[in-house]
């Protein structure tokens, strides 16, 4: 007990003294003082924010049947894992890009995020792009044509989104399975995409604004489509999955995961 008073009575002393010396000193230096002690914790606050902030998601979208699964598991482990089903269910996973797995150094990981690409199972990407560094847009370049007016909707949907627009996230359309003979190029599919893309905008600019689900409206009037009128950056790239090509992913995801 005589130690608690002892440490009480010199606290007590201490206190006095600080305070003695805060009247010594002007009030204008006084104020600066605690203006640049504020401004510096505020600071260090902002920058400790923005780091735990700053997302290493990356979001896989797509039609069923585009090769996403496949994609997955190849940045997670070199594998095409040939026998996957189509996914009911999001495949997540954190993890070291398997080509970097053999370098040294402080690599950051990435968090992947298959989103299952059946229409009642879409909603499901709204969950994560709030947290989302970029979205990878899979396209079966195979079965492109087929599939054109699907793929239009769906990537038109994501385009409009506010979760995408207000943070300018980048979109990586990635023309997969261009392994196969008859596959379509990406520059064939970039220009059949915003052909169709404009066709879209002009079909829904003659709905009310009660019946359009989407948040933001593409490009800009007068002009033809083009996806380099987005605010947010969207590139158009090639893979193939089943080979293991996938460099043009993976230079995607680094250039916004880092």
């Amino acid at each position: 007990m005589e130690g608690i008073e002892q440490w009480k009575t010199e606290a007590q002393q201490w206190l006095r003294q600080g305070i003695e010396y805060a009247h010594q000193i002007p009030p204008t230096q006084l104020y600066a003082a605690v203006a640049v002690l504020l401004f510096t914790t505020l600071l260090l606050l902002i920058i400790r924010l923005l780091k735990r902030t700053k997302s290493n998601t990356i979001v896989l979208s797509g039609l069923s049947g585009s090769g996403k699964t496949v994609l997955f598991y190849q940045l997670r482990d070199g594998s095409s894992h040939q026998g996957t089903v189509t996914s009911m269910e999001p495949n997540e996973g954190t993890f070291l890009l398997h080509s970097e797995s053999a370098k040294k150094g402080k690599i950051k990981p990435v968090h992947v995020v298959d989103v299952p690409g059946h229409s009642r199972l879409r909603p499901k990407l709204d969950e994560f792009l709030p947290q989302a560094a970029g979205i990878v847009f899979v396209v079966d370049a195979l079965e492109f044509l087929p599939n054109l007016s699907a793929v239009t909707e769906y990537l038109y949907d994501i385009l409009t989104k506010a979760s995408v627009v207000k943070r300018k996230l980048p979109v990586l359309i990635c023309c997969n399975k261009t392994d196969k003979v008859t596959a379509h190029t990406k520059e064939f599919i970039r220009k059949q995409l915003e052909k169709e893309i404009e066709k879209l905008r002009v079909s829904r600019s003659g709905v009310s604004d009660a019946d359009i689900a989407n948040d933001y409206a593409l490009g800009i009037p007068g002009e033809a489509f083009s996806f380099s009128q987005c605010i947010n950056k969207v590139t158009v790239g090639e893979a193939s999955g089943l080979t293991g090509d996938i460099s043009q992913v993976e230079e995607f995801i680094r250039a916004h995961v880092k």
